[in-house]
């Protein structure tokens, strides 16, 4: 069969406004859209806790980032409880169909994992939001949910960098005509600048709304009513019955049986600092190998953005790229070494492996972490090298960091385009496409499987000092995140830049591994590099074998970190990056 084309890009490039690091001494928040960093200011003002924000935010960004992030989406966070001194992570993914195997993907669509119904997962960000709200919030989900359903119904004016990336995708939205009605007018992709209102939607956050009030007794009474207003009543049955009309396998039972993981944070330490990670159903923990392998390395001395350190963070990003891609995948159904992988003793074996004159040509070799060992025995033939160039025009996601005046942390990456599924009439939105980041091959440790997680790519952090949080902090960017959120931390812990100076700082990607995003193309050896890097660092890049690829100075692919970072004397500084139009706001 005839696939349809992936998300094209607009030829123009985005063109950037800078901005200016703002400070606050109680609380602030840095959003990956303005409107979703005033609602989250609006919660905080009126008295709610960083949760309550960061949920409000949460549930804005799905409104007004529709092309980036989806109400019924993925959600993976983060949350810092100030006075307990203890961090936790909600798994913010859902898995697919109990009805889905391979041959579905074989026999249907031609090995294939195609846009639309056939890649949906269940929808995990309603009960991830519900989850935080309920367990470490202070309001109610009609509070939270305000700025959200009053973008919704009221309607909002479209940003330009939405309007940039909307105008390149009307093919996308033409695939389906629920699509089409709402995000074309006039025939063509909404502009930067025009009214959008999503009534349908509203409806959605209304009907949860009734149900909370309707429950009477508790906040968190109401919350579980609000939760199965979406996952067990007639929100659930609209999304199950048009999915299996349209030839998906998404079932009523898959969303009434759902439920988010919530647990301890996975941690590292870097010299004095330690990181917070997701688990390894996501591509968090690689920040966190990134960080061991170059915890002995006199980085400061290699200069910041130097030749020498620049190639010493690229190799480091593909070694624990090459892990990423032999062990992450849904712990429920794979055994992840993790231990292992986040081991000290590990990442110094796997550091003997970087070479300082010559680059990897390709993904190197995964590890052994069972052993402790750089390199894992081969069991039969060459380690795999897939060859296709990587298609990058995938669209993503967003993000909201907060800290309020008490020290407590939310961070918070959700995501799932417009231009990947259908939206779903009755609803509103579109379901959850994360099935784009599943296997066909069976070796594979992120193989699709019923009722199985993908392995995902958002993945927010945090950073901590003296027991303490420091920084809340994430980006969209696919497979660019992890590597974004390691050059803007060093950027901090040992360049001592300002927040705003670290997320501003040109930086690079490298694409030696399999991509996230099905096919699972790659380009071995391919470094992108903003074009404010200079000539001759890109030409002594080359020089050690990096396949060098300049981006403009200021590249939307090379992500949108935002940060909140705590001051040593309690000021709170919002970072947010221009690359994607983020903003911050303090007090």
């Amino acid at each position: 069969m005839t696939l349809d084309a992936a998300p094209s890009q607009p030829s123009a490039p985005f063109t950037p406004t800078h901005t200016v690091e703002v400070i606050g001494g109680r609380w602030a928040v840095a959003a990956g859209h303005p409107l979703a960093a005033q609602a989250a200011a609006r919660v905080l003002a009126a008295g709610g806790n960083a949760i309550d924000a960061g949920v409000a935010a949460g549930l804005c960004l799905g409104v007004v980032h529709p092309e980036m992030v989806s109400p019924a989406g993925v959600a993976p966070i983060l949350v810092h409880l100030a006075a307990a001194r203890e961090t936790y992570q909600v798994s913010g993914v859902g898995p697919y169909p109990r009805a889905l195997t391979i041959e579905y993907f074989r026999d249907r669509f031609g090995g294939e994992i195609p846009p639309g119904v056939p890649r949906a997962v269940v929808p995990a960000s309603p009960a991830a939001w519900l989850e935080a709200l309920a367990r470490w919030g202070t309001t109610s989900f009609a509070d939270a949910v305000a700025p959200a359903l009053e973008c919704a119904e009221r309607g909002f004016p479209l940003s330009r960098f939405s309007g940039h990336l909307m105008a390149g995708n009307e093919a996308a939205y033409r695939r389906w005509p629920t699509s089409a009605a709402l995000f074309l007018r006039d025939g063509r992709p909404l502009r930067a600048g025009e009214v959008l209102v999503q009534s349908e939607l509203g409806q959605t956050f209304r009907a949860m709304m009734r149900a909370e009030a309707a429950a009477g007794g508790s906040r968190a009474a109401g919350i579980a009513a609000a939760r199965d207003a979406f996952y067990k009543g007639d929100i659930a049955r609209a999304i199950a019955a048009f999915h299996q009309a349209q030839g998906g396998l998404l079932a009523y039972e898959d969303l009434a049986s759902f439920q988010v993981e919530v647990g301890h944070a996975l941690t590292t330490t870097f010299r004095a600092y330690e990181v917070a990670a997701c688990g390894f159903w996501c591509q968090g923990p690689v920040l966190l190998q990134m960080l061991n392998l170059l915890e002995a390395d006199d980085l400061r001395a290699l200069g910041h953005n130097s030749p020498a350190y620049l190639h010493l963070l690229i190799e480091a990003v593909k070694l624990a790229f090459a892990d990423r891609d032999a062990f992450y995948g849904d712990p429920f159904h794979v055994k992840v070494p993790a231990d292992g992988l986040l081991a000290k003793g590990y990442a110094r074996a796997r550091r003997s492996l970087v070479r300082e004159r010559e680059a990897w040509p390709a993904m190197p070799p995964a590890g052994d972490p069972d052993a402790l060992a750089a390199v894992r025995e081969r069991r039969g033939g060459a380690w795999p090298q897939p060859g296709r160039p990587t298609l990058n025009g995938a669209l993503d996601t967003s993000y909201v960091a907060v800290v309020d005046a008490e020290g407590n942390g939310f961070s918070a990456t959700p995501s799932d385009p417009n231009v990947d599924a259908t939206v779903v009439p009755g609803v509103g939105c579109v379901v959850s496409p994360r099935g784009s980041q599943g296997w066909l091959d069976p070796a594979h440790p992120s193989v699709v499987a019923p009722g199985k997680r993908p392995r995902l790519t958002p993945a927010p952090a945090m950073a901590f000092r003296d027991g303490r949080l420091l920084m809340p902090f994430g980006t969209p960017g696919g497979d660019v995140q992890q590597q974004a959120l390691l050059q803007v931390f060093l950027n901090v812990a040992v360049f001592g830049m300002s927040i705003q100076e670290a997320v501003e700082a040109p930086r690079v990607a490298s694409r030696s591994f399999p991509d996230s995003f099905w096919p699972h193309t790659m380009a071995p050896g391919k470094l992108e590099i903003e074009g404010r890097i200079p000539e001759a660092t890109r030409a002594a890049l080359a020089a050690l074998g990096h396949q060098v690829t300049a981006w403009p100075d200021w590249e939307w692919r090379a992500g949108a970190v935002c940060a909140v970072l705590v001051g040593p004397d309690g000021t709170r500084h919002g970072g947010a990056d221009p690359r994607r139009g983020s903003h911050a706001i303090a007090w």
